[in-house]
């Protein structure tokens, strides 16, 4: 199942966000400020939090996305992560489907994705390619 983003959810996302060993410290940190401004303003427009559960209705994974800043209809994920136990169940697929729907639903254009060009982003890449 996947929902919005409430304040239990946010320490173990946190959690699966270090665990992925994809992340640095610094972008640990804005993931967890993205979290906050969401959590803590929600009349805000820019960024909007959602979790996947498994079977037990824990998160294991997340997704940021929002508009893209001074496009029209077009939409960025931001961030996305699932924890390294739940990676291959297709979580992540899950969530990128659903942001397309959800998309859809708003007469929206475009999904942006960026990802880095190191070779530890090389599965990451592939795993957006395959969509």
């Amino acid at each position: 199942m996947i929902r919005p983003m409430e304040p239990r959810d946010k320490e173990p996302v946190i959690g699966h966000v270090r665990a992925t060993g994809f992340f640095t410290p610094a972008e640990v940190a804005v993931a967890e400020e993205l979290m906050d401004i969401y959590l803590e303003k929600p009349e805000q427009n820019d960024y909007r939090v959602v979790v996947i559960e498994n079977d037990r209705k824990d998160a294991v994974g997340y997704m940021t996305w929002g508009p893209t800043p001074l496009a029209e209809d077009a939409y960025d994920i931001y961030w996305m992560a699932v924890a390294p136990s739940e990676q291959g169940k297709g979580r992540g697929k899950a969530l990128v489907r659903w942001l397309e729907d959800e998309v859809r639903c708003r007469d929206g254009r475009m999904i942006v994705i960026e990802t880095s060009w190191q070779p530890k982003y090389n599965g990451t890449r592939q795993f957006y390619i395959d969509l």
